[in-house]
């Protein structure tokens, strides 16, 4: 009897599963090379492309374009009528459904399920045969995604295990940094972004992960609407994350103000961006352990956050 853990872990491969066949692609699947028979093979020698190739059908090609496709249903059929020397023309299934290429694998198996065919061919977008397709691919295809991805998985924890014991040296801390432009609005949100996929490389809890995002992301919006540029500064050590951002802005007159939800200085035409509500501080507020700022008018903002990789990977504000 599975446990109530065991069932978690199988419905959530199932989901898993379910994505796939919607995120790979009928090429991520098929076969290829083709192997390809011409209308005017025999049916014996049809039966011989099979036995050596170890495989139930295959498309039919005249002139570089493809004109029917052949089975093993239809080699039985005419093994049964004695018709051996008939031409796989007069046997094979004319102007078969085919596949694209780029269509995504929930549409080949849309229509296994519907059509009942045991094979398609697979053709590029200008017509041109690429591949061949049957069920059994499918499930190759999926095994072998779920496969790297466990193997991806593992290398992440492993990182994530081992990066700072590897190292040998007193103390060990990774040091990133990311300079800000102020006032780009198209570029605004790149460092943070670079930080958070840095982070989910280095293993650390997903949950964490979000948490600096979050905190990165707020306080580089800070830096771009309110200052002519500044940094964000991340270091990474065996028990903390600690992020600075840093700027020679104009600075903040009132930080207890500004700490209040929705208070915001942005000028209107940022609010129309729909940016400078008000919740940056606060949001940062939230998802730090620890968090500190100050700030000197006409001289610049020091903002210091510090999240603890060990604080449970609760979400912000819990």
């Amino acid at each position: 009897m599975s446990t109530p853990s065991t069932f978690q872990e199988r419905k959530r491969e199932v989901t898993r599963l379910q994505e796939l066949v919607y995120e790979l692609r009928v090429r991520d699947a098929m076969t290829t090379p083709v192997i390809t028979v011409t209308p005017q093979t025999t049916m014996a020698e049809f039966r011989e492309v099979l036995r050596a190739n170890r495989i139930s059908g295959t498309p039919v090609v005249e002139g570089g374009r493809m004109v029917g496709i052949i089975s093993i249903e239809d080699l039985i059929k005419a093994l049964a009528a004695g018709e051996l020397g008939a031409t796989v023309g007069e046997k094979m299934t004319p102007r078969p459904v085919t596949l694209y290429d780029d269509e995504p694998l929930v549409h080949a198996v849309g229509k296994f399920a519907s059509l009942g065919y045991g094979r398609f061919p697979v053709i590029n977008r200008q017509g041109d045969l690429v591949g061949i397709l049957v069920q059994g691919d499918i499930v190759r295809a999926l095994l072998h995604q779920l496969e790297v991805e466990y193997h991806e998985e593992e290398i992440r924890r492993y990182r994530a295990s081992h990066i700072f014991e590897d190292i040998l040296a007193d103390q060990v801390t990774l040091r990133f940094r990311y300079q800000v432009p102020g006032g780009d609005f198209e570029r605004a949100g790149d460092a943070s972004s670079r930080l958070k996929k840095t982070l989910s490389r280095l293993g650390i809890h997903p949950r964490i992960v979000r948490r600096v995002a979050i905190a990165a992301y707020e306080a580089e919006m800070n830096i771009v609407i309110y200052t002519d540029g500044g940094e964000l500064i991340a270091e990474v050590d065996p028990e903390k994350v600690y992020l600075q951002a840093v700027d020679d802005g104009p600075g903040i007159p009132d930080i207890q103000k500004a700490m209040e939800p929705g208070f915001s200085t942005a000028p209107e035409w940022v609010r129309e961006m729909g940016f400078g509500a008000g919740m940056g501080l606060p949001n940062i507020q939230n998802c730090a352990d620890e968090m500190r700022l100050e700030s000197t008018v006409g001289v610049g903002t020091r903002l210091e956050v510090v999240i603890y990789l060990d604080s449970g990977g609760r979400p912000c504000g819990g």
